[in-house]
């Protein structure tokens, strides 16, 4: 389970991610980081924050659940990867729905290697 304190929940972080942050997408997946700035005037240096997309493209509630909660498994295993005060916001796409837990993981893998460098 991904920790609270890590859980993205307000809509102005999903749209800020989603409108001015990186983007890197996959067969499964797209994920949007925004890193916002930590110099002198930044308010308060907070921990990485993770949000989920998923929509009814995906597939029914049971399917977007198990897809949910794989990708919020995969996510808490990269935390320590990203920088301190980062919004990260995950789109799954319908393929996920059929991709097996170890392939989101490498699909998610791939996306953040891509939006950090």
């Amino acid at each position: 389970m991904l920790p609270r304190r890590h859980r993205l929940v307000d809509s102005s972080g999903f749209k800020e991610a989603v409108r001015r942050g990186k983007r890197a997408g996959s067969k499964s997946l797209v994920v949007h980081l925004i890193v916002p700035d930590t110099g002198i005037d930044a308010v308060e240096e907070r921990e990485p924050q993770v949000g989920f997309v998923v929509s009814k493209a995906v597939g029914p509630a049971v399917v977007r659940n198990r897809v949910k909660r794989r990708l919020r498994h995969q996510a808490r295993e990269s935390l320590s990867g990203l920088p301190g005060s980062a919004v990260l916001v995950v789109r799954a796409l319908p393929p996920a729905a059929g991709a097996s837990y170890d392939d989101l993981g490498t699909d998610l893998r791939r996306c953040l290697a891509r939006v950090l460098s």
